[in-house]
């Protein structure tokens, strides 16, 4: 993530953080990450993970669109790139994204929020994705739904694969600002 990219990411973590009366230690403590951390992060500083992000998220109870929509530029990490493409406006929240994984990567994702749903759309490649305990391969056209408030998991064998994913929300998230 580039310099500018991480300032505006840092500027609206705290934002959401503040709005909430909730202190560094607060928030640190209850996403599992250390308080300086999330102190560099704030300040514009650092490399957050994807579930770092996620975990930040969770906690704050946002959808994690709402968490990175300031940031333009694809979130990317060991070989999987994520883009927020749109968020919708309605009840309940849906945030579309674009992802795409290069060969031979496995990326295990935390539970999103209760109640939450990925459904992903292969555009390219194939993938092998779901619940840790009952992923299926999808190729491209291909598109699966699963419960996504359960670890689950993406992975790639020998080639790219690109995908559409839209993460439905439901139940305490914030509507989008």
């Amino acid at each position: 993530m580039d310099r500018i990219s991480l300032n505006t990411l840092g500027q609206h973590l705290q934002h959401l953080r503040t709005a909430r009366g909730w202190s560094l230690s607060y928030l640190a403590s209850e996403a599992g990450i250390a308080k300086s951390n999330l102190s560099r992060l704030e300040q514009g500083n650092g490399n957050p993970t994807l579930d770092t992000l996620w975990r930040l998220a969770v906690q704050l109870e946002v959808p994690f669109g709402t968490l990175v929509a300031p940031v333009t530029a694809p979130l990317d990490e060991e070989g999987v790139q994520v883009q927020l493409l749109d968020q919708g406006r309605d009840t309940p929240p849906v945030d579309a994204y674009w992802m795409r994984c290069a060969p031979w990567t496995e990326r295990r994702a935390e539970a999103h929020t209760p109640g939450a749903r990925e459904n992903i759309t292969v555009i390219s490649g194939h993938l092998v994705v779901g619940p840790v305990d009952n992923m299926q391969i999808v190729s491209t056209g291909q598109s699966t739904s699963f419960a996504a408030d359960q670890a689950h998991c993406y992975r790639t064998e020998e080639s790219w694969a690109t995908l559409l994913m839209t993460i439905v929300y439901s139940g305490g998230e914030e509507p989008h600002p």
